[in-house]
């Protein structure tokens, strides 16, 4: 089937369940299970508008705002999300290119403190969430069936194309309900 979007025609390839265990590191059920869709290409879908205007809404006194010593500020986590956005992506991209090394994990703390997110725009983050996402759909979007299936080897774990994508689309939920809170 195909789906017409920005005036292209694109394969409809995406449309996997949710991963089952022993497809992901156990960890990361967390976000996965932060996934109310049972389909991959609506979970992406569903999550746009969040994308679009959540992190839009959030006031100007709370960018530079950590709830506690030594935790995140909303910037430092905003590019907490887009950091590990596209290393997931990238995971993926190397396991649907049949990649046989174990991809490196990252110290998410190490990234934040260098991150420089304090120095930039609330706006200039959000943009570049909403942009790095855009980009990790069409990845997605091209993946046919047996790609989403092939198995790699992330941070010496195994993990599907298909339980990353999920496991993005969890991360965000995840950390929005921090936010909330």
């Amino acid at each position: 089937p195909f789906s017409k979007r920005n005036g292209l025609f694109l394969l409809q390839t995406f449309y996997m369940s949710k991963p089952i265990e022993g497809t992901f590191p156990p960890p990361f059920a967390t976000y996965i299970n932060k996934v109310n869709e049972d389909v991959l290409a609506d979970a992406f879908k569903n999550q746009q508008e969040l994308i679009a205007s959540f992190f839009d809404s959030i006031p100007s006194n709370k960018w530079d705002y950590a709830y506690a010593e030594g935790k995140w500020t909303m910037k430092e986590m905003l590019q907490h999300i887009i950091d590990t956005e596209r290393i997931f992506a990238y995971r993926s991209l190397c396991i649907a290119r049949k990649e046989k090394q174990s991809l490196p994990g990252f110290d998410e703390n190490e990234y934040a403190d260098n991150s420089n997110a304090g120095n930039r725009s609330w706006q200039n983050l959000v943009e570049e969430l909403k942009l790095v996402r855009r980009t990790t759909e069409i990845l997605f979007e091209s993946f046919s069936e047996d790609i989403l299936h092939q198995s790699g080897i992330s941070n010496n774990n195994p993990v599907t194309v298909n339980a990353l994508g999920f496991i993005t689309v969890g991360h965000i939920n995840h950390h929005v309900g921090i936010i909330k809170e």
